[in-house]
């Protein structure tokens, strides 16, 4: 039997080891490498291509949902579970919106985090039932809203990271200082304002800030 390769990525050495003797444990599924933070975990699925990654949130260096839009932008069919602690609302929205395929809590049993990761692996999407139905009545209250000619609509287009990025653009700030005030790589700064330009339809910066301004994303000091 084929055994599906999983990439973990997780900043807590006892957790990640413990995570990966349970899955190759099993005779189907093996992992196949290991990261510590986002960014090495970008590089290894770049490199390895693995069925499935596995990824938590809150890590060093460029965290899980920065991860997990990168990996998407360059490998749009990649699938990755996100495993985290966190259970609020927005964490889960802004991992779908990330490019999720599924999200699980970390104190799930063994048997229901192994059930996720064959599901994830066949395409099937796994949020826990506590979160699926925040997500239900979420959707429904977006459904629901009157559509709107205000230009500020077009801004859920952004994400909340983005629209940090977007206002210290504003200020005038270089890449490299946003990274330095956001504790994020250079190069994910860099994605951000790619993605700030694309969805503004702007074609510099000084034109971004200008359109995020007149669609009142630019908080005024």
């Amino acid at each position: 039997m084929t055994r599906a390769r999983i990439l973990l990525v997780d900043d807590h050495d006892l957790f990640r080891e413990g995570l990966a003797g349970l899955i190759n444990a099993q005779t189907d599924l093996q992992v196949v490498v290991q990261a510590h933070d986002g960014l090495a975990g970008l590089t290894l699925a770049r490199d390895l291509r693995p069925d499935l990654i596995v990824m938590d949130i809150k890590m060093p260096i460029c965290d899980g949902l920065e991860a997990t839009r990168l990996i998407r932008t360059e490998m749009p069919d990649a699938r990755i579970l996100i495993l985290t602690v966190h259970d609020e609302d927005e964490k889960l929205f802004d991992a779908i919106r990330a490019g999720a395929s599924s999200y699980l809590l970390k104190n799930t049993s063994p048997s229901e985090f192994l059930h996720g990761v064959r599901a994830a692996l066949e395409g099937q999407a796994q949020v826990p039932p506590k979160l699926a139905a925040r997500l239900f009545n979420e959707f429904a209250r977006l459904s629901a809203r009157v559509p709107s000619n205000d230009a500020s609509v077009e801004s859920s287009d952004l994400t909340p990271r983005e629209i940090e990025v977007l206002n210290l653009l504003a200020t005038g700030a270089a890449d490299k200082e946003i990274a330095e005030q956001l504790s994020l790589s250079l190069h994910t700064v860099k994605t951000h304002v790619r993605n700030i330009l694309s969805k503004l339809h702007a074609i510099n910066r000084r034109d971004a800030t200008r359109l995020a301004a007149k669609q009142g994303l630019i908080k005024k000091n």
